[in-house]
Order: structure tokens, then sequence, then C-alpha cells
């Protein structure tokens, strides 16, 4: 990777892979973009364009301008907000995921897009799930993704586009806010528990979910498109986790740190349906063996960072009288 463009590049994961990469290959060589610019450091750091992905020619012209040779897309609806908005969903996820690819193909550029642990249905195993098995969604996000995954291989097989990627689990991170996600509640808890010392759970007890620490999810995106191609052999996608845990394992981890922590429900029907399609842990061997994936945040390293950062970042946000 020399020349990178980022779609998406303002959302959860691309605010702060934007950074990575920077940090990596130098300010000048990637290109953010977004929708919307706003006042965050990945839209100031570097290079950054306003790109609206469903625009194939605005996509070629800033990828062209900027002479890519890896386009990793991120733009896209999340599972909930997917659910609530499906036909919008299918044209932006579907649409701008072509969109990216037609781009890489005519560029020759080599290609990164994220999958989800939401390609898996109900009849899915629901435990320690394989890399190859049946994917049969039952929400809008889910079909999207499993039809991205094969498009992303038909364009490596047809076209030998250089196409990767990872079926990620839910991924928690301190610095953007949640963003339309059934694991948003992941999130959410860290922060209520830092302001609050209480959290009111949108999924069930006992509902298990896979998850990864944004800094594992950064080095795996990045470990990935540095792989030599030739070990590759599932390209798109890779089964990626670090830990999996319901709500009361999650609780129980915070009271290590904020010992007075409650935790009660109120469930949102409509997104615990969406959890309860997906599997309770998935299998990341073929990652491990194909290109080296390994993590380093369990639950409890997790939680302790998070609720240290948190402190620091709420401390700075508060206003001075």
């Amino acid at each position: 990777m020399k020349r990178i463009l980022v779609t998406g590049a303002l959302g959860q994961i691309g605010s702060e892979l934007t950074l990575r990469l920077r940090d990596i290959y130098g300010a000048s060589n990637v290109m953010a973009t977004d929708i919307r610019q706003n006042s965050s450091e990945a839209a100031q750091s570097g290079p950054f364009e306003v790109v609206d992905v469903t625009d194939f020619k605005q996509m070629m012209e800033t990828a062209k301008k900027y002479q890519a040779d890896t386009i990793m897309h991120l733009a896209a609806i999340l599972s909930a907000s997917a659910e609530a908005m499906p036909v919008f969903a299918w044209n932006l996820n579907m649409g701008g995921l072509l969109n990216a690819l037609e781009t890489a193909r005519e560029l020759k550029a080599q290609f990164f897009t994220p999958s989800s642990i939401g390609a898996f249905g109900p009849t899915t195993p629901k435990d320690n799930t394989p890399q190859d098995t049946i994917m049969r969604p039952t929400t809008m996000y889910g079909v999207n993704k499993v039809a991205g995954e094969l498009l992303a291989d038909y364009y490596f097989n047809k076209y030998g586009v250089d196409t990767r990627g990872l079926r990620f689990s839910g991924i928690i991170s301190y610095v953007a806010q949640p963003g339309g996600g059934t694991t948003d509640y992941a999130v959410e808890i860290y922060y209520k528990a830092v302001q609050e010392r209480k959290y009111t759970s949108y999924i069930a007890k006992g509902t298990f979910m896979d998850m990864m620490y944004m800094p594992d999810a950064l080095n795996a995106i990045i470990d990935l498109m540095e792989a030599d191609s030739c070990r590759l052999i599932h390209r798109n996608s890779f089964n990626v986790t670090a830990m999996s845990f319901d709500p009361e394992g999650i609780a129980a981890s915070i009271r290590r740190y904020i010992p007075d922590f409650k935790l009660d429900y109120d469930v949102d029907p409509s997104r615990q349906r969406i959890a309860e399609s997906w599997p309770n842990s998935i299998d990341a061997t073929a990652a491990r063996q194909e290109w080296g994936f390994k993590y380093e945040y369990d639950l409890d390293k997790m939680t302790e960072d998070m609720i240290d950062k948190l402190r620091q970042k709420l401390r700075l946000e508060v206003p001075k009288l």
C-alpha cells in the first residue's frame, strides 16, 4: 500500500483507521473521504474530499486524482439502522460497494471492505461458527454483507482485483460514538459506567456476541492487507474475533474497576432479534493460519483501557466554568 483512499473515513472504524494509516504510510498518502466533513482529526490531519459513494463518477475522479493504488471501502449503513431503512441500506451498501470495486478494477488497485458476523443467520451453527458454513441472514444488513462477500470474490475471480476482507464481530472503541449497530450497547455501557455508574441494556441477559477492541481490529486490517496474496485462500471474508460475552459478562468486568456499577434491562425487540440471529462465538482459525491473525486485548484488558481512556476523554470534554 502506497496511496490509499478510504471511504467512510469519518465513521467508527474509518476515523481511527485513517489516523493509523497516516502514521504508517504518511499523511499525504492517505486520502480520507466521506459524505460530509467535520472538524475531526481524520478530516483535518491529511487530504480529505467529500465523496458520495453512490456517485461512481465522483469516486473514480477522486481516486484518479490522488493516484490511489489501494481502496479501503468502509462507507455503509449499519445493522439496526439498515433494518429501519432497508431500501436505502441496499442502495448505499451495495451500490457504494459496486462503485468502489469498479474503481479498484479500473485502477488495478488493492481493495478492502469489511464484512460482519451479521452475514450469518439463525440456521448458522451458533457456537464456534466455522469459517465456511451456511449463511442465510434474516436482516437487510446481513443480506448486504453476504452479497458483498460474493461480489468481492467475483471481482477477484473474474477481473483479478486483489480483494480482501474481514468478517468483523462487534468493535468497541472510546474514540467514536456508536453509529447504529446492534453491538453498540458494548460501547454505550462503558460511557454510562464512567458517567453514571449504571446502564440499561437493550440486549437481553444471556445474549452472547463476539467482540474486538478497536486497536486489534485496526491491526487485523493492516496485517491482512500486507499479507502475501499467495497465502490467502478465503480473502472475502475471514472470521476474526477476540472475545465473546453477554451483558452480564461485560458488567462483571466493569465492576472490577467500578464496583458499584449497576446493570438493568429494557430489551429492544428489533435489535434483540438481530442479535439472536448471530453466532454466540466464531472460529478464527483460517485467519490465524493464512495470515497470522492475533489479538492483544481480552475482555478485562479492554475494560481497563476503555475506562481509563474514557475518564481522560470525558474530563477534557467538561466545559470550564
